[in-house]
């Protein structure tokens, strides 16, 4: 799959990062995903802090991500919630945590050319920025059941 032309992790886990934040400040409802994205795009790269997205971030993938995720909310959002624990709803869940598992269903169901496991390790690296309790623990375990559902000859051992 590698053609020498795919960046370096650290730049698409920045573009993840990156997508994840501006998941999360687009479910507050304010702005339309094509403005955040030039926010993040104009304005926000090159900040330092949670707010910002590094210099070097994959802005192909970040943009992808966040219109994809934003595209087909209600698809995920259907895919995510039929992976949650019985007495689970979309709703119950944190606002951060939405966007990651948005984010990371949207590279699931619709990033072929991204492996699963890639996919569930780099949500739950960037959910240990986060978090540091039970979180990247659910978030593995329910993108670990999209995958398995929506490309379970990938995760065959």
């Amino acid at each position: 799959m590698s053609d020498g032309q795919t960046p370096s992790p650290s730049r698409r886990q920045a573009a993840r990062l990156a997508a994840v934040q501006a998941l999360y400040q687009w479910q507050e409802g304010q702005h339309a995903p094509a403005e955040i994205i030039e926010q993040f795009l104009g304005v926000r790269t090159g900040e330092a802090g949670e707010g910002g997205m590094r210099r070097d971030a994959d802005r192909p993938l970040f943009k992808d991500v966040v219109e994809g995720a934003a595209q087909h909310k209600e698809e995920l959002e259907q895919i995510v919630s039929a992976a949650l624990a019985q007495d689970w709803t979309w709703a119950r869940i944190d606002r951060l945590v939405r966007a990651i598992l948005l984010a990371g269903a949207y590279e699931l169901v619709h990033r072929g050319d991204v492996p699963p496991r890639v996919v569930i390790n780099e949500y739950v690296e960037i959910s240990h920025a986060f978090y540091d309790q039970g979180e990247p623990s659910f978030i593995n375990s329910v993108l670990d059941r999209v995958a398995r559902q929506v490309r379970p000859a990938e995760l065959v051992k």
